[in-house]
């Protein structure tokens, strides 16, 4: 080989050793795709709820780690049991700039209204984790657990007891029916709001008996001593074993069929994007979510509220989300809330 073909030879190999040590070092190749403006976090649903706190929560953890080089803006949209936000994030095609977080009322709120959207009609990012629910009743009522508490409402007048809930036909009336199951032929009173922090509001100052509120929902609630949980709607008790409480953690709460009340339900946290992104879009913020689950202030947020935490992407992901949607679909039409 001559003195020139060496030299070129020695360029090409220098330029290429560059730009494998450039990718390397900044994890993604320089044409990777990435926003270039404020990203909209859209929330289905009202603020101070469940969902709402976490958008907050990943924007504030976003905001201090330096994940993003655009600030995240979160924008409530719970109109129509969250439909406002989903048929937003529906018809902005292509839009990656836009993103939702994503509750169980992705299937509830088409199955129960008849609204215009379904999954399918977005492009599913990743799940977070999935949210518990808990029987709650207010410190001093005199109910010390999910039985006594059911048997007080099988006694009683039909709606005589008041049930706090999140919207109408969604997670928290779908639970309060399958109560129902077990106090036949006494019912509750569905009392619905806008949102889980207005549903702790009402137990608190005593206008309900009961709600079913998520635990991240009531954990201030619990701490201060105003409100009392009765079971978690899970198979299985809590991980966590840190005092919440001066004397209780979360593992320290029964399951509700430890109890006597064989009902189980979880919630989706999940994230998703409109229709049309391109597979370097949708890596970018499941590279992006998996970075805040990294962080320590991510480990307490699910520990503070008694997460379950699955996580999955891809293919995998959208299997759940079909095995999700018929079990909902199957549980309101059993609870008579399917959209005729």
């Amino acid at each position: 080989m001559s003195d020139n073909s060496i030299k070129k030879f020695m360029r090409h190999v220098t330029v290429a050793a560059v730009t494998i040590i450039a990718t390397a070092i900044g994890g993604q190749p320089a044409s990777a795709w990435e926003p270039n403006k404020p990203i909209q976090f859209i929330v289905p649903a009202g603020t101070g709820g469940g969902a709402d706190q976490m958008a907050r929560f990943i924007q504030g953890v976003a905001a201090k780690h330096n994940l993003l080089k655009q600030p995240l803006v979160v924008v409530n949209k719970g109109g129509g049991a969250g439909a406002e936000g989903f048929l937003d994030v529906k018809g902005s095609s292509g839009d990656a700039h836009k993103i939702i977080i994503t509750l169980s009322n992705m299937f509830t709120t088409p199955l129960g209204t008849g609204v215009p959207f379904n999954w399918k009609d977005l492009t599913p990012v990743i799940m977070l984790a999935l949210d518990q629910f808990n029987l709650w009743v207010h410190a001093e009522s005199p109910y010390k657990t999910a039985k006594e508490f059911l048997d007080a409402v099988k006694a009683a007048p039909d709606k005589q007891y008041k049930m706090a809930g999140t919207g109408s036909k969604q997670e928290d009336q779908i639970i309060t029916v399958a109560l129902e199951q077990l106090t036949k032929p006494k019912t509750f009173t569905y009392v619905p709001h806008r949102g889980g922090g207005a549903v702790a509001v009402q137990l608190v100052g005593k206008h309900v008996e009961s709600t079913v509120n998520n635990p991240i929902e009531a954990v201030a609630q619990w701490k201060a001593g105003s409100l009392r949980p009765l079971c978690f709607f899970d198979s299985k008790r809590s991980v966590y074993t840190a005092k919440v409480t001066d004397t209780m953690s979360w593992a320290d709460i029964p399951t509700c069929k430890e109890a006597g009340v064989d009902v189980e339900y979880q919630m989706l946290r999940g994230i998703f994007l409109p229709p049309g992104m391109t597979a370097e879009q949708t890596a970018f913020y499941v590279d992006f979510f998996q970075k805040v689950m990294k962080t320590p202030d991510w480990q307490t947020l699910m520990e503070n509220g008694a997460f379950n935490q699955t996580t999955m992407h891809g293919p995998e992901f959208v299997k759940w989300l079909e095995a999700a949607e018929k079990l909902h679909r199957d549980l309101m039409k059993e609870a008579g809330f399917l959209a005729q």
